[in-house]
């Protein structure tokens, strides 16, 4: 089975939550378990958080693009802004580090996501946005009678 969604929204934080819930939703399809489901809607919250913040720098007007493609017990997901990008990928991925220091944010978005997902691919340059690509391996479940 192969399907796929796509979403745009404008980057304002109110739009976080619809996209956590709308993913959530078009994954519920393949029958995860409330763990994987609870970590997808997580990394979504994330990675769409630091499109708005990070990308966007906290300004209306832009959007966020969502890209969910559903396999058999897999998905993938591509969460793209068109924002400032990141100068130094590998220092963004490190824990507890943050650009925005005075917005008192955690710094692990990216670690969150590293541990909730099977893969995550960074992909950015600065001025011309990230991508963040994210995919999870869904457990079998067995049906015991």
């Amino acid at each position: 089975m192969k399907n796929e969604m796509n979403v745009e929204f404008t980057s304002i934080s109110e739009n976080e939550s619809f996209a956590r819930v709308t993913v959530a939703s078009f994954v519920a399809q393949l029958d995860p378990t409330m763990d994987e489901l609870t970590e997808i809607k997580t990394v979504v919250s994330e990675a769409v958080t630091n499109a708005i913040i990070h990308g966007y720098n906290n300004e209306p007007g832009h959007l966020v693009s969502i890209n969910c493609v559903l396999y058999e017990d897999e998905v993938d997901l591509f969460i793209k802004d068109g924002g400032t990008g990141i100068g130094d990928v590998d220092e963004a991925r490190q824990p507890l580090y943050t650009s925005k220091p005075e917005l008192e944010r955690s710094g692990m978005g990216f670690t969150i996501i590293e541990n909730f997902m099977d893969d995550l691919e960074i992909i950015s340059s600065p001025e011309n946005g990230t991508t963040v690509h994210m995919m999870k391996h869904l457990s079998k479940k067995t049906v015991t009678e």
